[in-house]
């Protein structure tokens, strides 16, 4: 499809070394762009990862950082730069959690909070605001903000996981609105999607299990997979998109109706 092609376009994924973000990268590569595949200790997965760009026939580069470090969020601007000469698109999809029911507020310290805002908001401004420059240059920047259903209903991993990706849903209306005309900001919001991370949390068994629960709770009747989310960020990331800023869409099989059923 034409408004696909991102041919010539070069890209930033943070947290790209495995699950979602390994996911955008080979498929922003599919169509074209140049990858910048960013790890913070997952070293191999990220070359691995940056293999699979090289066989569809994408340029890429590894840099790892920390998006929690405005530094690092500099580094990755500038080895965009010092590759391609251009940033097009930043999909900004590391993120981390703690595990803490929401009802256990002695689970959650002030640190706890500070690390993962640090990460899943602090960071996703950091990238923008390194990038904005080129992003502005290319004319049609383009963000994508991973964010998730936790940010809208006040549900997942944790409480302080949920506010983080809710103020990152805000950021994203204003910098969507700040940023405009020449870079769009747009988020998706992803339920459960069946990635490395759930299974290290809770083993192949349990994954098994909760995979095949997600599945039966949602209207489509399908667990997420990462190319399903890669799809849609894909979009927001091509000229197919071009008429659409400050969207926040949920990718969860329609989970969010099975939430909200009788109300």
């Amino acid at each position: 499809m034409e408004q696909l092609d991102l041919k010539g376009k070069a890209a930033i994924v943070t947290g790209s070394a495995t699950g979602i973000g390994a996911a955008v990268a080979v498929g922003l590569a599919r169509r074209g762009a140049g990858v910048l595949v960013n790890y913070t200790k997952s070293e191999a997965e990220a070359r691995a990862t940056a293999e699979l760009v090289r066989e569809v026939g994408a340029n890429v580069i590894i840099v790892q950082g920390d998006v929690a470090r405005d530094e690092d969020c500099r580094k990755l601007a500038a080895a965009a730069m010092d590759a391609w000469g251009r940033i097009d698109i930043l999909v900004n999809n590391a993120g981390t959690t703690k595990f803490a029911a929401h009802g256990d507020l002695d689970a959650l310290s002030a640190e706890d909070f500070a690390n993962i805002y640090s990460v899943n908001v602090i960071g996703p401004f950091q990238m923008i605001r390194a990038c904005s420059k080129a992003l502005k240059a290319s004319g049609a920047g383009a963000v994508v903000n991973v964010s998730s259903v936790a940010g809208v209903a006040g549900v997942g991993s944790s409480v302080a996981y949920a506010a983080s990706k809710g103020a990152l849903n805000t950021m994203t209306l204003s910098l969507a609105r700040a940023l405009g005309p020449e870079i769009r900001v747009n988020a998706i919001c992803p339920g459960f999607v069946a990635t490395r991370w759930f299974k290290d949390r809770f083993g192949a068994e349990a994954f098994d299990r909760i995979s095949a629960e997600q599945a039966a709770a949602t209207p489509l009747k399908h667990a997420g997979q990462p190319d399903d989310i890669a799809d849609t960020v894909i979009f927001f990331c091509s000229p197919a998109s071009r008429h659409i800023t400050g969207e926040m869409l949920l990718v969860d099989g329609g989970l969010h109706l099975s939430q909200t059923r009788g109300r």
